[in-house]
């Protein structure tokens, strides 16, 4: 993996940049759609690279157990398996283990934990996890990482923060296949100083790319900004930053003015499935009366293929009779709209007019 930071905007701290991977190169800033189990939910590969889809995310937990990676391997590698050709990210599935697992005993060894599927017993290590991504054959892999819990004491997140370090160290030297670049995470909850900490631990080892794990995991945004930008700060300008399962737009907008590069989350897909629609001017519930009617598109600015050819009436036809087709449909535009968010950034971090696509992005949200 090669990164370039190919401009920085003047008035903030916003970048735009290339990642040169085995699969592609990716500009950024980036939002990688979540493909947890192979599949990005009701899109095909042939939709994702309709939307402007540059890179996608797998996970490692999911992968692991189900189907495995000896049925991947025999499809060389998860690129084959799923029919995607572009780069791929995995998680290292770290926090799936503790929100998922029924029984799970973490020591500075690795994690046991018990299978969601069917109580199986398995051992995560630092290194199981390193070989198990590169069996899958993707660009870019992430340590295993201990995310502590919402609620967690310091003195348990100061836990995780050493033992997420020491895991960082195995990690990179169970490194071997250099084709697939590994990411190091940032640990630390809400607390500057472990931030700081877990971050200077990272940088040391000199890894091609960091994560800002643990947030968004039901603390309040607001909270969280001061700390994102402070660790942002900290990392390398000459390596690719990525903030962990973040969010709405909102966030990533706000991100974005940190300096992070690439973005993750579950909500364009979860929301399409629960009626919920991005759009320039917020959001929208499709099911809502207001647009029982309305023989306008979910948002006359976008080009996606759904806004192109169906109104808000047809989608909330579909959805109200629980056709499939309403959250196929509604998924391709949150997918691209969140693409496309990033793009716009991009463009205007490259001509320098970052604060005010910011500016103009905050005083139109509304909701509908």
């Amino acid at each position: 993996m090669k990164f370039s930071c190919d401009h920085t905007n003047l008035n903030t701290r916003a970048r735009a940049g290339t990642l040169r991977l085995p699969h592609g190169d990716v500009q950024t800033p980036v939002f990688m759609p979540v493909g947890t189990q192979a599949a990005v939910k009701a899109l095909t590969p042939r939709e994702l690279d309709d939307v402007g889809a540059q890179i996608i995310l797998g996970n490692t937990y999911h992968l692991f157990l189900r189907p495995g990676c000896d049925i991947i391997q025999k499809a060389h590698g998860l690129h084959g398996f799923m029919g995607w050709q572009k780069p791929i990210l995995t998680d290292s599935g770290g926090y799936q283990v503790y929100s998922l697992a029924e029984l799970r005993k973490v020591t500075d060894d690795g994690v046991v934990f018990k299978s969601h599927i069917d109580g199986t017993t398995f051992t995560f290590t630092p290194e199981s996890v390193i070989k198990i991504q590169e069996e899958l054959g993707v660009d870019i892999m992430m340590q295993l990482d201990e995310c502590p819990a919402t609620h967690a004491t310091k003195q348990q997140i100061a836990r995780a923060v050493d033992r997420t370090s020491l895991w960082a160290q195995r990690s990179g030297d169970a490194w071997s296949h250099r084709a697939t670049s590994l990411f190091g995470i940032v640990q630390g909850g809400l607390h500057s100083d472990l931030r700081q900490q877990s971050a200077e631990a990272l940088i040391a080892l000199d890894l091609p790319g960091y994560a800002l794990g643990g947030f968004s995991v039901g603390e309040d945004m607001q909270d969280a900004y001061p700390v994102i930008a402070q660790v942002a700060d900290m990392l390398p300008h000459d390596k690719p930053r990525y903030l962990m399962g973040v969010g709405f737009p909102e966030d990533i907008v706000r991100s974005v003015g940190f300096g992070l590069d690439m973005f993750d989350c579950v909500l364009p897909t979860r929301c399409a499935r629960t009626g919920m629609c991005f759009f320039s001017e917020g959001r929208l519930r499709i099911k809502n009366t207001c647009h029982r009617d309305a023989i306008e598109p979910i948002d006359p600015q976008c080009s996606c293929y759904t806004c192109r050819n169906f109104s808000r009436a047809y989608l909330r036809h579909l959805f109200m009779a629980n056709e499939i087709t309403a959250i196929v449909l509604m998924t391709i535009h949150n997918i691209y709209y969140y693409l496309d968010l990033c793009s716009r950034m991009r463009e205007a971090i490259m001509k320098d007019t970052f604060q005010q696509f910011s500016d103009t992005f905050f005083a139109s949200l509304k909701y509908l």
